[in-house]
């Protein structure tokens, strides 16, 4: 292999292994300003989109620790990768796709393991990472917050009681405490 090809399938080797995830898609009949488009929607997510030659995609798979998806590569490829989460990219793609009715994907690969066009679409559906993270935390902090509300009950009704008596009587309820 020239030299000059080497370097591209080194470079393109290198950005799959820094990439937790690796999202092909087909650019065809995409016009220059939609992939601009798609490059500008993808920046805020930390995800950038390049068209690579199947051949060079597959040497690069080789030469990185990623699964073999060569069986899919056909046609027109352009790969996204990135440095953050899948699921914000896997949005952006689903809504440009929706919208021009292009850049079908055609299959993934998130940590190591290969997703189909469905499965991503999936992740597509999924809230932000923060949002999960949230939710994880309020789900792990719900039974010491019952526990606490449990706990302070009795003190609780006991305080509404001689406030509830102490009214009853005709005095002030600060004066009974």
């Amino acid at each position: 292999m020239r030299p000059e090809k080497a370097n591209i399938v080194a470079d393109l080797s290198e950005k799959l292994n820094r990439s937790p995830f690796l999202l092909v898609t087909d650019y065809q009949r995409m016009k220059v300003d939609q992939f601009g488009e798609l490059r500008n929607r993808l920046a805020p997510t930390g995800a950038e989109v390049h068209v690579v030659k199947n051949s060079f995609l597959k040497r690069a798979l080789a030469a990185s620790d990623l699964p073999d998806i060569a069986e899919q590569l056909s046609g027109q490829t352009a790969v996204v990768t990135g440095d953050k989460d899948v699921a914000p990219v896997a949005k952006v793609l689903k809504a440009f796709a929706a919208e021009f009715k292009i850049a079908t994907l055609k299959i993934g690969v998130v940590d190591k393991n290969v997703l189909s066009t469905a499965e991503v679409e999936t992740l597509a559906e999924l809230p932000s990472r923060d949002v999960l993270l949230s939710q994880l935390l309020g789900m792990l902090l719900a039974p010491a917050t019952k526990l606490v509300r449990t706990l302070n009950e009795p003190a609780g009704a006991l305080a509404r009681l001689l406030k509830a008596k102490a009214e009853k009587e005709g005095q002030p309820a600060e004066a009974a405490a």
